[in-house]
Parts: structure tokens; C-alpha cells; sequence
């Protein structure tokens, strides 16, 4: 069966952990006029792309969760900054792909955002059809990709 973006595996405390966890990784900057990753429009994005491999990312916000209540503070969202951060650093030995998940899929939402792409100086527009300019530089820097010769496989009966 096929997910659509108004299924939602996710319940309130996880989206709310979710939330924070993201708003650590991109917070926002008054000095650059961006929201953070947290932002409701982002972290709404971010919920439907994580939803592919939402056991996953639901199993690692529970255990986050968990960690902050083994700590006798309540939630990870009750939790001071620091506290937050600690926890984060142990799951970076537990739960590598839980977070290099969320890293990957929080970062692509959050740098497609049209507001995000603006303060970057880019056109909030994907690159195709009309493509975006490529600063020319210097074609010899490519010679010692093309002096080492090919490096792959030819496939069978080519």
C-alpha cells in the first residue's frame, strides 16, 4: 500500500522531539533572516520524507526520549540545551544510522526551503529546466582524472 503525505506514523511527542532535535542541528540566525529546521513549514517537510523509514526514526526518538526520562528531567524537549546535546552524543555511538538519517533528509528539506534558498542568493526554483549558471575555471585541474585512465568495470558483453 502507498503512503501519501497525510499519513503520519508519527505521534505528538514525537514530532515535538522531532522538532527539537532539528532546531539543534539548523537553528534559526536573525543575523541571516532564516527560519531553523524546526520552522513549521521545514520540520512538515521533514516529517513526510522521514516517513519512508519512519520505524526507524520513530524506534530513535523514542530512545532519545527515553535517555532524557533515565536522566529523572522529563522529556528531550523538557531538557536545558546541554543536557539535549549530551544525550545526542551518546546516540552518535548507538544509533549511527538513525542520525546520519535525520542529518541527511533534515538538511535536504531544509536547503530546498524557498526561504533558505533566497538568503543564499539563489532563485527559490529547482535547477531544471532552466538550470543555474556554473562559474567557468580551470579545465587542467581535470588532467590527472583523465591521465589515471578508467577505474570501473566494463560490464559484460560491451
Amino acid at each position: 500500500m502507498k503512503r501519501i503525505a497525510t499519513d503520519n506514523p508519527f505521534s505528538e511527542e514525537n514530532i515535538r522531539t522531532l522538532s527539537t532535535l532539528v532546531g539543534m542541528m539548523i537553528p534559526a540566525s536573525e543575523k541571516y533572516n532564516v527560519p531553523g529546521a524546526d520552522d513549521e513549514r521545514i520540520l512538515a517537510e521533514i516529517i513526510v520524507a522521514v516517513s519512508d523509514q519512519s520505524a526507524m526514526i520513530v524506534l530513535g526518538l523514542e530512545v532519545l526520549n527515553e535517555k532524557a526520562w533515565d536522566e529523572g528531567r522529563g522529556s528531550f524537549t523538557d531538557l536545558t540545551d546541554d543536557l539535549r546535546m549530551t544525550i545526542v552524543e551518546q546516540l552518535k555511538e548507538t544509533s549511527v544510522d538513525f542520525l546520519q538519517n535525520v542529518v541527511t533528509l533534515t538538511s535536504q528539506c531544509y536547503y530546498r526551503d524557498p526561504r533558505v534558498m533566497e538568503s543564499l542568493g539563489m532563485e527559490p526554483r529547482p535547477p531544471f529546466p532552466e538550470g543555474f549558471e556554473v562559474e567557468q575555471s580551470d579545465w587542467l585541474m581535470l588532467d590527472p582524472v583523465r591521465d589515471r585512465g578508467r577505474i570501473w568495470r566494463q560490464p559484460p558483453g560491451k
